[in-house]
């Protein structure tokens, strides 16, 4: 898929608090790698997530944060996502369909199943627009993608999501890469 042209746009892996999973391999390369080569092929200027959010603020570029539990998103997707927050200047995340069954919960017993139709996962990139960049002061206030989404919407941004494709899905336990590797071999 032909990617978009995108204007300058910074981006960085996101790995903290997410235990040791992103050193798996997965094609035989480890979560991490996958991750920072696809922002790279999406044309977004990797930059360590250590760099002080003061110097991310000042370069007055969208930031693009990549969930290394992602790994195998595809940089046209990235970019993608990237290309309609720049177009929307909204925030713009990748989610995906919620295929668990899910339950709810009223004082300690299981109820009733829920329509997962309107239930989304929230999984990877997450595009935030410069002004938003600078909004967020000191940096995030967390690196939980659902839980920093939620916090932006609260605080008055604009979130737009944007269907991820199945490539796209994140992993949470070693079984998860396996499926993932099966998925997006050859």
């Amino acid at each position: 898929m032909e990617l978009p042209d995108l204007e300058p746009t910074l981006g960085a892996v996101i790995e903290t608090d997410r235990g040791s999973l992103p050193f798996s391999l997965i094609h035989g390369e480890s979560l991490i790698a996958c991750a920072a080569w696809a922002l790279g092929d999406a044309g977004v200027q990797l930059v360590d997530f250590a760099t002080s959010w003061a110097a991310l603020s000042e370069a007055d570029e969208p930031l693009v944060l990549h969930d290394v539990l992602c790994p195998m998103t595809p940089a046209w997707f990235i970019a993608t996502a990237a290309a309609q927050s720049a177009s929307s200047g909204s925030v713009v995340v990748g989610v995906r369909p919620v295929t668990d069954t899910v339950k709810s919960l009223s004082e300690g017993m299981v109820g009733q199943t829920i329509d997962r139709d309107g239930l989304w996962q929230v999984t990877s990139p997450l595009v935030l627009p410069p002004e938003v960049v600078e909004a967020i002061g000191e940096g995030l206030p967390t690196t939980d993608f659902a839980e920093l989404v939620g916090h932006l919407s609260f605080a008055g941004f604009t979130v737009e999501t944007v269907e991820a494709p199945p490539e796209g899905r994140r992993v949470a336990t070693p079984d998860d890469v396996r499926l993932l590797e099966a998925l997006t071999a050859g």
